[in-house]
């Protein structure tokens, strides 16, 4: 385990829950109504955040377009989701229009150990980008893949295939759940924490998820989006 005062975030999350002992997954039979209710509660806050923050994808969407006219407003990815089926994931563009092109040049320069890729001064981000990626801001059309069933408000963050491919049999744990818009790993450090802290957010989430413990990291994903922190 990486010692990281980050992680005190997670633990306020999860305080309450019962002592985590390992990383089996329940059998699905007992998680149903569990299941079904997060479903439930998934669409219907996707609906109304789609609508109450309309006005802001608006905005956003006439930002982009100013600094690069020619891109496009929204990117999509393949991303890996549940029983490592892919999906088309949805974001705000902020990153220039050939990013995927300029990536290999940049793999040597990541800064996250593990099957990630991130780099503080990505020189691929556009300055639009720099401010929706901060308030996490970029993230909001991932309302649409939720309603879609792709993805969930709370869970693991969704791989990219290349990730997947590094991945061992203990790792691929994750991917036995529904990917979120956000998850243990946004609101306890995000970009300070290794794959390995990561993975064991993802599995600890997994253990002992229930609808309290979806509320709980849905708010303090409210408070880092109002508080920006380290995210890039």
């Amino acid at each position: 385990m990486y010692p990281n005062p980050q992680r005190n975030e997670a633990e306020i999350v999860l305080e309450g829950s019962p002592a985590y002992k390992g990383y089996v997954l329940e059998r699905r039979s007992s998680r149903t109504p569990y299941l079904v209710a997060k479903r439930l509660m998934d669409v219907m806050l996707a609906l109304v955040g789609l609508i109450f923050l309309s006005p802001l994808f608006i905005m956003v969407s006439l930002l982009i377009k100013l600094e690069d006219p020619k891109g496009s407003i929204f990117f999509y990815q393949t991303r890996v989701g549940k029983d490592e089926k892919p999906f088309r994931m949805y974001k705000f563009r902020s990153m220039v229009s050939n990013a995927e092109e300029q990536l290999e040049e940049l793999l040597a320069q990541n800064e996250v150990r593990g099957a990630m890729f991130k780099m503080k001064e990505d020189p691929r981000i556009t300055k639009i980008g720099k401010i929706i990626r901060k308030t996490s801001i970029d993230e909001l059309p991932q309302l649409w893949n939720v309603i879609r069933g792709d993805m969930s408000l709370v869970g693991p963050r969704p791989a990219l295939p290349r990730e997947v491919e590094q991945y061992s049999a203990y790792d691929k744990q994750r991917l036995q759940v529904m990917p979120g818009c956000t998850g243990l790993w946004q609101v306890s450090g995000r970009n300070n924490l290794s794959f390995e802290e990561m993975l064991d957010l993802d599995l600890a989430y997994i253990d002992r998820r229930s609808l309290w413990l979806d509320v709980k990291v849905m708010l303090r994903t409210v408070k880092v989006m109002i508080l920006p922190n380290s995210a890039y």
